[in-house]
């Protein structure tokens, strides 16, 4: 078991988040006016031109602390930090409202079969191409548990099997739950992870996450196949940081939880040689700013500055 003090143990959950919105319109003068562009609205003044992000340190609020320096169209904005589920209420809140708000958003992510959402253009390519979520773990593994290894090794899915289970979670399903529901109905593929494996009898692993709902997910699932096939399997939720650093000080197995190039670029780059990278096990994955759809802005240029 993976022992943690409280300041290393950073698991953002429940931390309140503001959101400010203006609770009244503007004329279409104003509107014209504040955004440079008859019929616009002036999303930045609404939103007090704040973007609403997740956990501090998360990659996805980097870039977007770097596109508030690199556009003039975000100039004088500022990033709100506060955990993905706050995030994720805001959103649902907005929604709800019919209200603007702009956040950072990933995919695959439950929010995108849920709502009718857009990601805005990067035409500075801030928040970079397409991501890969990878697998690390602890160097040594694959001499002292080659099962365990090799399993997490085999582990491949895409987009849609996530989400689906990310959807399940969402919707009430408990994590474990949702995540037997999954391998009961997906036994071909489950069988491709397992392949050239054997049981075992209570070894113990410990898998470490960051508490995203992909994460969340992922590792469920993985989890409950390393429990059916004899593993004694904890999993530990942490802050970015902790968790890239419990895997390079093999204190931990490993993660499903490596978003690369971007989001843990430069978590991959200190610890890169003090652990084992056994590639991807999703591809297509991606960050940048996410709004619903029925808004007026289609780029990042679209928004406007604080004057």
């Amino acid at each position: 078991m993976f022992n943690l003090n409280l300041k290393r143990l950073g698991i953002a959950a429940g931390l309140s988040l503001t959101l400010v919105a203006a609770g009244c319109g503007s004329s279409e003068e104003d509107s014209s006016n504040a955004s440079g562009g008859e019929g616009e609205a002036n999303y930045g003044e609404q939103l007090d031109y704040t973007i609403t992000g997740i956990e501090a340190g998360a990659g996805v609020v980097a870039a977007a602390q770097d596109a508030v320096k690199e556009y003039d169209s975000l100039a004088g904005w500022e990033v709100s930090t506060s955990s993905s589920g706050a995030m994720a209420t805001a959103l649902g809140d907005a929604i709800e409202n019919e209200e603007p708000i702009v956040v950072t958003g990933w995919s695959p992510h439950w929010k995108f079969e849920k709502y009718d959402l857009k990601y805005l253009k990067d035409p500075k390519g801030v928040f970079g191409e397409a991501e890969k979520i990878k697998t690390m773990v602890r160097k040594g593994l694959k001499e002292d548990k080659p099962n365990a290894y090799k399993i997490l090794d085999q582990f491949k899915w895409s987009s849609e099997d996530i989400q689906s289970v990310m959807l399940d979670i969402n919707e009430g399903t408990a994590p474990e739950e949702a995540a037997k529901a999954w391998i009961e109905k997906n036994q071909d593929k489950v069988s491709s992870w397992t392949k050239g494996t054997e049981k075992v009898d209570g070894k113990s692993v410990e898998l470490v996450y960051v508490n995203w709902d992909t994460e969340i997910a992922s590792t469920n699932v993985v989890a409950e196949v390393l429990k059916q096939q004899g593993f004694d399997v904890t999993i530990t939720p942490l802050n970015n940081g902790p968790m890239w650093e419990a895997v390079a000080e093999g204190e931990v197995t490993g993660m499903v939880a490596a978003w690369l190039p971007g989001t843990h670029g430069d978590l991959y780059a200190e610890y890169k040689d003090s652990l084992v990278d056994l590639g991807a096990n999703l591809k297509g994955a991606k960050i940048g700013l996410v709004v619903p759809s029925y808004m007026d802005v289609e780029s990042i240029e679209d928004l406007q500055p604080k004057e």
